[in-house]
């Protein structure tokens, strides 16, 4: 468990309170069954009030010391396990905001968020054990089976006895929950990925009419779940009872050799109670360490897939010394790129070269899966290149700092996404520092401006999660404005204009040609009219570049351009 004893090492001042209230805690519990011993046979049998009083405030001094540490075992053990899961969480977030596309797809957002929430909620359970139950229990049996057989030697055989019926029962517990929880954990991940799919996808599912499809598909992964859960729950619901049942009969046992060695004169009444009592803490220790070895198991899957998470190393990463600018010339040069997927078997975007500067509206278009996105992702290094080389303001963008790189691009994905807060909190998700007059000037450019005005509170609107109370094309223009406000030296617009009817697609690009005039604009588009105006057009087909040039250049030249455009366009606007 490397990963537990990093974290506990952070707390070093808190476990060492902890110890040291654990043995406070032992030693008055431990000894109160002497004190009651001592009471029973030499003051109230004796009848000598001043003894009883005097052990009377002895056993008060001890069980207060039992309570003070009782109290600062578990200030200490609650503290250091929620910091721990705390800990945890914060490093598995800030590490996944270094993974690339690629480890994301390795690993599935929704087995990502199980390991984040319900893995780490059991490793903080298992924490919360360790320091309350792992660090007392052994000096309770220890400290307790020395005074059983200082009390009874013969009585003592009955622990003995009971000892390895109790390992045993331990060992197979722990053996038989591992694969039960490996089972559950999975489970969970299937549970989570469904539950995701179904809120996401919901007007998809009902347009079609999958509702009981899904139902059943969620109640199979969910009964999986319960049979896992339910197994486990079961084998750790006997431990219990079958410990309860040992101990009883064992001190069944004890009662019948003690009542013989009490009438042999060999035993005292005090004597039996004090053994009673330490049978009971020996036992009962036994068990409530048993329980770190059941949950040990189910915590080292927790802990092996946390760590699976944060020893995965990113592909992108940054050079060792990182470029933080270029030569200012705003400039992007594609160079022989060729990509292919990590887990692809065959590139999918071969050969491709072109330029843009300043100004350059640059558009591409190609049937589906010819690789347009994929392009445009490898700029700012969502993926890394195969081969070749892309520059940005003269820099191979493999020497930029990330954060640097990504600074220069303002990025509108083909799928509008918006956060839950305020319209002013999204657009400035692009420069956190925006004045409003920026904010109001970007939405303005984008063509939300008019929409935003007619809601009761502006700007200051709330967002739902996802965007949802929002229209696609408004989405859409708030994706657009986030950019806009961050005056990037590369636009990238990923099929963002979908959305928008033509008379607003009009109007917002002719805004965006000014606004963008000093910067490099990308375009991935399907329709031919939102890019008859682009300063130079590239038709992808098959990942290949099969045609580069002017909308016009391109109906002469380029026969595929010419198929898509005569299936979009009128003959008219063919010939304008």
């Amino acid at each position: 468990m490397k990963l537990m004893l990093h974290y506990l090492k952070r707390y070093k001042i808190y476990i060492f309170l902890n110890i040291l209230a654990v043995l406070g805690f032992a030693a008055a519990e431990l000894g109160i069954p002497t004190i009651v011993s001592k009471l029973i046979d030499n003051g109230i049998i004796l009848n000598d009030k001043a003894y009883i009083y005097k052990m009377g405030l002895v056993m008060l001094a001890v069980s207060l010391l039992g309570g003070v540490g009782n109290i600062v075992i578990a200030y200490c053990s609650s503290r250091v396990s929620s910091n721990i899961v705390r800990d945890i969480r914060n490093d598995i977030f800030r590490k996944s905001q270094d993974y690339s596309h690629t480890e994301y797809n390795k690993f599935g957002v929704s087995s990502m968020i199980t390991r984040t929430t319900n893995d780490a909620f059991i490793l903080m359970q298992f924490t919360n054990i360790l320091l309350r139950t792992a660090l007392l229990t052994p000096i309770m049996i220890v400290i307790s089976i020395f005074m059983v057989i200082r009390t009874s030697l013969s009585l003592s055989m009955v622990i003995g006895a009971c000892i390895p019926v109790l390992c045993l029962g331990i060992y197979l517990v722990a053996r038989t929950s591992k694969p039960i929880s490996d089972r559950q954990q999975k489970g969970m991940d299937r549970l989570n990925r469904i539950t995701r799919e179904n809120l996401t996808g919901v007007r998809v599912i009902r347009a079609f009419c999958k509702d009981a499809y899904e139902a059943r598909r969620f109640s199979d992964a969910n009964e999986e779940y319960a049979r896992s859960s339910k197994k486990l729950f079961k084998l750790m619901s006997v431990t219990q009872p079958a410990f309860f049942l040992l101990l009883n009969l064992g001190i069944a046992v004890v009662f019948i050799l003690s009542s013989r060695l009490i009438d042999m004169g060999t035993l005292q009444v005090g004597q039996l109670v004090a053994f009673q009592e330490y049978m009971f803490h020996a036992m009962f220790s036994m068990m409530m360490f048993s329980m770190v070895f059941i949950m040990y198991p189910r915590a080292e899957i927790s802990a092996v897939r946390i760590q699976e998470l944060l020893d995965e190393k990113p592909i992108i990463k940054n050079p060792k010394n990182p470029v933080e600018d270029g030569d200012g010339s705003t400039t992007l040069i594609f160079d022989h790129v060729s990509f292919q997927y990590p887990d692809g078997e065959a590139p999918v975007l071969h050969d491709i070269s072109f330029a843009a500067g300043k100004g350059d509206t640059v558009a591409f278009i190609g049937s589906t899966g010819s690789g347009k996105s994929t392009l445009i992702n490898l700029i700012p290094r969502f993926y890394d290149i195969s081969t070749g080389s892309i520059r940005v303001d003269g820099v191979d963008i493999r020497k930029y700092d990330l954060k640097a790189l990504r600074r220069k691009i303002g990025f509108i994905p083909q799928k509008a996404l918006l956060f839950s807060g305020s319209i002013n909190e999204n657009i400035r998700y692009g420069k956190h520092n925006a004045a409003q007059n920026e904010v109001v000037h970007s939405a303005k450019i984008a063509e939300a401006y008019d929409f935003i005005s007619e809601k009761p509170h502006q700007f200051d609107e709330m967002i739902e999660e996802g965007g949802s109370n929002v229209s696609g094309g408004q989405r859409q223009r708030l994706s657009i404005a986030r950019a806009i406000v961050r005056k990037p030296e590369i636009y990238i617009f990923d099929d963002s204009f979908s959305a928008l009817d033509f008379k607003t697609d009009a109007k917002l690009r002719q805004k965006l040609k000014v606004e963008t005039k000093e910067a490099i604009t990308l375009i991935v588009a399907q329709r031919v009219s939102s890019i008859m105006d682009a300063t130079k057009i590239i038709v992808l087909n098959e990942g290949m570049v099969v045609g580069t040039g002017t909308h016009r250049e391109l109906l002469d030249s380029c026969p595929i351009y010419r198929e898509i455009a005569e299936s979009q366009l009128s003959k008219e606007e063919l010939e304008a």
